[in-house]
């Protein structure tokens, strides 16, 4: 064999091992997406009207190849405009996060969805006729992502103790934060405490704030991640939420086991009660 033909056949041999290699890294990259894919969330909601006359909480989810999410609202307000102003929010979180490059700035995308929201509630109704708490959780490579305004919670299941991850936009709240900052004298703090009127939503023009994660959370796998409005966590008591978590059964069986906990409750004037529970396996 000459000096020319040994080289034509090491560079086919060549081409040969670098065809294979990159057929394998395509096939470990397609795992590696499908994977992901795999590991998306198992999610169930619920919700009672309680003793209303109509019911103003909405939830919505969504996923992509990129992650999910899901959104809670609670509305408020008069003649219809608070379940307008929740339905509103959540459908332009959907809105938002149906496109999978939302969830690349998970911070950005909160924000512009919040004042997305903002903005189509005032557009669509008069001044003070409704508005809404909002509060989302994105979940992406087993990370999780969340903001909110107003007094919708989320909390994570881990360990069987379930955590609230977010503080809220209360009167309460608020004091505390100015006490710790100084700003309040603890007697001045203290008279504020059981003031749990809002101070910050969407559907108003003053709407500024919004919370956000510092760090996102790490899910190790088996975490249980919750959004709750106020007439779930304030009606049902949170060691029976935790023991719902804790039973068998699929996500969607236990969001209708915590909201019968509502619908159980010997309390009078119930608010309306939702709860959305998601979960990575």
């Amino acid at each position: 064999m000459t000096i020319p033909e040994s080289i034509l056949l090491f560079l086919g041999l060549a081409g040969a091992v670098l065809l294979i290699l990159r057929i394998r890294l395509e096939v470990i990259n397609f795992r590696s997406r499908s994977g992901r894919r795999r590991l998306s969330c198992e999610s169930g909601a619920s919700k009672t009207i309680g003793d209303r006359e109509v019911q103003e909480d909405e939830y919505g989810m969504t996923e992509t190849t990129e992650g999910s999410m899901a959104v809670l609202a609670d509305g408020m307000g008069k003649h219809f405009g608070g379940k307008i102003a929740a339905r509103t929010s959540v459908q332009t979180f959907l809105d938002m996060f149906e496109d999978k490059n939302a969830f690349y700035n998970p911070q950005y995308s909160f924000r512009k969805a919040f004042h997305g929201a903002n903005r189509e509630i005032l557009n669509q109704l008069e001044e003070n006729q409704g508005c809404a708490s909002v509060a989302a959780v994105m979940i992406k490579e087993r990370k999780l992502y969340y903001a909110s305004v107003g007094n919708v919670k989320a909390a994570v299941y881990r360990n069987r103790e379930l955590v609230p991850v977010t503080s809220g936009h209360t009167i309460n709240v608020l004091a505390k934060q100015k006490y710790e900052e100084g700003k309040l004298t603890r007697q001045e703090a203290v008279s504020l405490l059981d003031h749990h009127r809002l101070y910050n939503y969407v559907g108003q023009d003053g709407f500024r704030d919004v919370e956000f994660f510092d760090t996102p959370i790490t899910l190790y796998g088996g975490e249980y991640v919750l959004l709750m409005t106020d007439g779930l966590y304030e009606t049902a008591r949170w060691k029976d939420i935790e023991d719902c978590l804790e039973q068998g059964g699929s996500c969607q069986e236990k969001a209708y086991k915590i909201i019968e906990l509502v619908n159980k409750s010997q309390e009078e004037d119930k608010d309306n009660a939702a709860v959305v529970v998601l979960q990575i396996r």
